[in-house]
């Protein structure tokens, strides 16, 4: 389920001297930003991303999906199955991208949030405890934040766990990481779904949830 396309400017920044691509998605007025941590092979081109993002902009929320690996670590990673599961460096390119948004001027004081999936949703949760005034909010989505391990108990942003109901596996992960954590959180298992959504009306419930968390713990009326 991958384009080679993205709704959004094109834009470059750097992370310890590793330039980093990603589209910035900015609705009118827009009353928080949402960061996306890809995980497990994917890319800011994931279809099932990109239709999350597209709800979240429909209120009111700008997006900025992208790539956590340049090229040729996304080569490796294909081969290797290693750099997907480097939770430190994946937080690390994150916290870079957290940076790079409040230094932009219009959105930058805008409240930030994280929509993580699958690895990417670790990543997203060690990136949370690393600025916490920063991220108000996380959402993950077929997560493994059991991967997020001593940070889990340092977590201030509230955190919604979506899983599906047919993912066994990854619904006791989602549960141990979840009794773990301090903060508001919540986990929501979405009846019938497996890992990736593909069921009938299974992504617009993982969006709709993302949306009522977001709404909860993130926006605020623009100035």
């Amino acid at each position: 389920m991958q384009s080679d396309s993205a709704p959004g400017n094109l834009v470059r920044f750097s992370v310890d001297e590793v330039i980093l691509e990603g589209n910035l998605s900015l609705p009118p007025r827009a009353n928080g930003v949402v960061l996306f941590a890809h995980g497990s092979g994917s890319s800011r081109f994931s279809k099932r991303n990109q239709y999350v993002a597209d709800v979240l902009r429909g209120v009111g929320l700008a997006t900025f999906l992208f790539d956590l690996l340049i090229a040729e670590e996304a080569a490796l990673d294909e081969k290797t199955m290693l750099l997907r599961f480097d939770i430190p460096l994946l937080a690390k390119r994150l916290v870079g991208a957290t940076d790079w948004i409040r230094e932009q001027k219009g959105i930058g004081g805008r409240p930030l949030g994280y929509f993580g999936a699958s690895t990417g949703a670790a990543a997203a949760l060690v990136a949370a405890v690393e600025r916490p005034q920063d991220i108000a909010a996380v959402v993950s989505r077929s997560g493994r934040p059991d991967l997020a391990e001593g940070a889990l108990p340092r977590v201030r942003a509230a955190t919604l766990l979506i899983v599906g109901g047919d993912d066994y596996q990854v619904i006791e992960f989602n549960r141990a990481a979840s009794e773990k954590m301090n903060t508001t959180r919540e986990m929501v298992i979405v009846p019938g779904a497996t890992h990736l959504f593909p069921e009938p009306g299974a992504l617009e419930e993982v969006s709709r949830l993302a949306t009522d968390w977001f709404r909860r713990h993130l926006v605020t009326e623009p100035s």
